[in-house]
């Protein structure tokens, strides 16, 4: 399986070969090689699952927004309005949970290149019971602040936390915070040497 993504500034093929091998990416006209460590995307029943959830309240309130009940006009108004936010966020989560996260040697990026956070960045990763987490997944924490950022059903980035999973596969999502946990170690027991 393959991928031809293209955009402004170059074209670039990458064949999608596994966990832990390399990827060759031709980009303006140079091979560029690229290690992926860890892969996560959306589990297709919980996508399905949370999607179908979020279409069925937007019927519902769409249903009570329009029913012939005595009903102050505004009130009518609010429920069609909540019904088209509810509508609008389904749209977003199936547009979201397309996308996939790699965990590679630059960070942890999508699948649509938007690099989320550097690996020299991340200062510690939290998937513990009572961690401020997603369901199914873990939280990062940043040495630096970055821009809010939600793509809901994926991940979430407010200021230094970063917040992945939602509708992802518990067991990637796993394997991804125990990489970046033995990335931290190592580089720890590196920094304790220097």
């Amino acid at each position: 399986m393959s991928i031809l993504r293209r955009d402004a500034a170059n074209l670039a093929f990458v064949p999608l070969v596994g966990y832990g091998l390399s990827l060759t990416c031709f980009a303006k006209g140079r091979a560029v090689e690229k290690v992926v460590l860890a892969r996560v995307e959306a589990s297709a029943g919980r996508r399905v699952f949370g999607i179908g959830v979020l279409a069925l309240l937007a019927f519902a309130l769409i249903w009570l927004g329009i029913s012939p009940q005595p009903v102050a006009f505004a009130m009518r108004l609010l429920v069609l309005a909540i019904a088209i936010a509810v509508a609008f966020a389904g749209w977003s989560m199936y547009r979201a949970t397309t996308l996939t996260l790699e965990l590679t040697e630059e960070g942890l990026q999508d699948s649509s290149g938007h690099l989320l956070a550097p690996l020299h960045q991340i200062s510690a990763v939290d998937r513990g019971t009572f961690a401020f987490k997603p369901s199914n997944g873990f939280l990062l924490r940043l040495s630096t602040s970055g821009p809010r950022r939600f793509l809901p059903g994926l991940y979430w980035q407010l200021g230094r936390r970063i917040g992945v999973g939602g509708v992802l596969r518990g067991a990637e999502t796993k394997q991804m915070a125990d990489v970046i946990a033995i990335h931290l170690a190592e580089r720890a027991a590196s920094e304790a040497q220097d």
